[in-house]
């Protein structure tokens, strides 16, 4: 079966730190990009982070940059979302999408991905 499956998320003190996963399963994720998406409740879609391949360059969105971090295992099977520094507003669910081609801005809202996860809850609260 072809997927993706996010794991990590949770609910966090603000300040704290999460790591989330992406997970594929039935095609090989290291022949593709992958950008972690959030949606928080009554808003739409965001990007926040995004992979290359094979090179593996990295870029944010402005509201994550510096405190979130995404990266690729040695085998590229998995991508992770390492989140510090944590805010209520990081509050969402939060999405991995991967691509093996070039469909656009990974930012951009016509950007096109192959395969979604089924998203992971993210809480920041005191």
């Amino acid at each position: 079966q072809v997927q993706l499956v996010e794991s990590g998320g949770g609910l966090v003190q603000p300040g704290g730190s999460l790591r989330l996963s992406c997970v594929a399963s039935g095609f090989r994720l290291r022949d593709y990009e992958v950008v972690w998406f959030r949606q928080a409740p009554g808003k739409g879609r965001e990007a926040v982070a995004y992979i290359t391949r094979p090179d593996n360059s990295r870029e944010y969105a402005d509201i994550v940059k510096g405190r979130f971090t995404i990266s690729r295992d040695n085998a590229k099977i998995t991508v992770w979302l390492q989140m510090d520094n944590l805010k209520p507003e990081d509050t969402a669910v939060y999405y991995c999408a991967a691509r093996q081609y070039y469909t656009g801005p990974w930012d951009s809202p016509g950007a096109r991905y192959d395969y979604w996860g089924q998203g992971i809850q993210v809480t920041v609260s005191s």
